[in-house]
């Protein structure tokens, strides 16, 4: 059975991880070789272009940080999960949910969606 809630906070380390050997060594561990990622703003292959879309939101967002909002859950190789961008200590002015697709436990597709996202972020 799939342990959604590891799923989702080793994801959440994962975008806000600012070193990029240990983002890609994170990448290499939780994600298969052929992952993707697409959300209504960006999308990827591998974990080379994976690697590029989280250091373009963290240039673009220095001061935020990812969280987990409510329980991930999930069944199978599916995982469902919402996060919050923003500051320490305050709301997340911007939020989404996220569903993942495994393949041997490991992330193989995620599909964004942006819940919340205030004009000009």
């Amino acid at each position: 059975m799939t342990d959604a809630t590891k799923i989702a906070r080793r994801y959440i380390e994962l975008w806000n991880e600012r070193t990029p050997s240990r983002r890609r060594e994170m990448l290499s561990q939780d994600w298969t070789a052929d992952a993707r990622y697409v959300d209504p703003l960006m999308a990827g292959d591998g974990a080379d272009a994976v690697d590029a879309l989280i250091s373009g939101v963290q240039q673009r967002f220095p001061d935020f940080k990812f969280k987990l909002i409510g329980e991930p859950n999930g069944f199978g190789d599916h995982v469902r999960f919402s996060w919050g961008l923003g500051p320490d200590g305050a709301d997340s002015p911007i939020k989404g949910t996220d569903f993942a697709v495994l393949k041997d436990g490991r992330i193989q597709s995620i599909t964004g969606f942006l819940d919340q996202v205030p004009p000009g972020a």
